[in-house]
């Protein structure tokens, strides 16, 4: 590559980096108080909340490892993001950096799975929240999740901006409630106040059958529900067309990723467990509640209730955000029907936000017809649609970094350390987890229906070729 179109590139993306939306034609709304709290928020969701009991029955105490090596993986997976967006801060990152360093197909492929990915997690959560709602009210399931779909759309719909204050809000309710137990669990465990105070002890994390009570291999077989928890972390990368200084907020939030899982995850486990020893935690059953519950504190499961309700909110709320601006990517580049184009005078993208929350409204459905079992009729398949962006991440850092080694590309101003090794690290590591979901028959129902997703993509882009041999949906950047 020559010089002068290493230098022309430089200054395409120093302009997207200062404020021009990249050319996308957002408005940059999100503050750094709002991008911290989505980077935040996105690493905190129902799968601390609730799914931990499930994975603290089948691990015990080695799960507070199993979440720091996953944490350090998700470290590694954000810091390559980071190198890739302070290179070129697109809204449509994750198909953009495909279809530039993997390839046209890639880039189809990642913008649409991504997209499925957010429509089946909302559906998903929109059915836990509307779950959660029975624990007040005796009202119908479909009701409640009508009510949800319907603000959410509402409120993505307004302006970008409001879709951050929401977010923030919704992770603030999450903080607070994590550091508030961990607190309470310092107190009881320092001053011995409590139900739970007598038997209270950091001893409980090696005791009552040691720190691996179902082996090695069940903390293992755990890692494939610890790396769902994580799900949604990414979301930043998508906030990049629309971040009012991606140059300085966006590094400022991947580097909170470390302390984010160590006090979240790591931290709160270890208090819970402390005070709370693993053999009392049921599948199904918060954690949160189980510890509020010892503790004698009846409030607690109230408390823990409204803030799964709020987890949940937030990721719905996410996801409506998040698969418009993916459909939009994917139109712009000749991938996806040009009406998901169109934009709000206030800049979100209109039809491609209608159409998501339409095909949430499945979910709505679900709870009317199913309302006993609605969760695991549409869960199987967000881990591997979802996995499929981390992966699609790594891959695309390893190649242009290799691409700015040699000097055909701008080097990042925010490179990942230890690379390439540790991108490499981080795919061998999913590479196991995926191997892990096959072994598990329970899980194994995600993987069946990878290749079937995998076959329809591949006609619809051969059937898109056909009609458009020279189209922009066959050309890289």
């Amino acid at each position: 590559m020559t010089s002068a179109k290493v230098e022309t590139q430089q200054h395409d993306t120093a302009a997207a980096a200062e404020g021009d939306g990249g050319g996308e034609g957002y408005q940059r709304a999100l503050g750094a108080r709002q991008i911290q709290m989505i980077a935040i928020g996105g690493a905190i969701g129902t799968g601390l909340f609730l799914g931990a009991g499930t994975v603290i029955s089948k691990a015990g105490p080695s799960l507070v490892l199993a979440y720091a090596l996953a944490g350090l993986v998700i470290f590694f997976i954000m810091r390559a993001l980071g190198e890739l967006l302070m290179y070129r801060p697109v809204s449509g990152s994750f198909s953009e950096y495909a279809r530039e360093f993997v390839g046209p197909f890639a880039g189809f492929a990642t913008g649409w799975t991504y997209w499925l990915f957010w429509v089946v997690t909302g559906i998903t959560e929109v059915t836990a929240a509307a779950t959660y709602m029975t624990y007040w009210w005796d009202i119908p399931q479909w009701l409640s999740a009508l009510a949800f779909t319907v603000v959410l759309y509402a409120a993505n719909l307004i302006s970008v901006k409001l879709f951050g204050e929401l977010e923030f809000w919704f992770s603030m309710v999450k903080v607070t409630a994590i550091i508030g137990m961990i607190l309470i669990c310092a107190g009881i465990l320092t001053l011995g106040f409590s139900d739970a105070g007598d038997t209270a002890s950091v001893s409980h994390l090696w005791t009552d059958g040691g720190f691996f009570p179902q082996g090695v291999g069940g903390t293992l077989m755990t890692l494939q529900i610890v790396m769902f928890a994580f799900l949604a972390v990414e979301l930043v990368g998508v906030t990049a067309g629309e971040s009012k200084d991606p140059g300085t907020t966006l590094p400022k939030a991947i580097n909170t990723v470390p302390w984010r899982i160590a006090v979240f995850y790591v931290g709160a486990l270890v208090m819970i467990l402390s005070v709370v020893p693993w053999s009392e935690f049921q599948p199904g059953v918060s954690p949160f509640v189980a510890a509020f519950e010892k503790m004698g504190l009846g409030v607690g499961a109230a408390l823990v209730n409204f803030v799964v309700l709020t987890a949940a909110l937030s990721s719905c709320n996410s996801g409506m955000y998040s698969t418009g601006r993916m459909l939009r990517d994917l139109a712009l580049n000749g991938q996806g029907p040009k009406l998901f184009t169109r934009l709000t005078r206030s800049g979100t993208p209109l039809v491609g936000t209608t159409f998501s929350a339409a095909l949430m409204l499945v979910g709505v459905w679900i709870n009317y017809r199913w309302p006993g079992d609605a969760f695991e009729k549409v869960v199987s398949f967000a881990t591997v649609s979802g996995m499929w962006a981390w992966i699609m991440i790594l891959v695309c850092h390893l190649r242009y970094r290799a691409r700015a080694d040699r000097g055909e590309l701008p080097r990042s101003s925010f490179r990942a350390p230890g690379a390439p090794w540790t991108s490499w690290f981080a795919l061998a590591f999913l590479g196991l987890v995926l191997v892990l979901m096959a072994v598990d028959a329970q899980s194994r129902v995600s993987l069946y229906c990878a290749p079937v997703w995998g076959a329809l993509l591949g006609a619809a882009y051969l059937a898109l070729r056909s009609r458009s041999p020279e189209g922009a949906a066959f050309r890289t950047r």
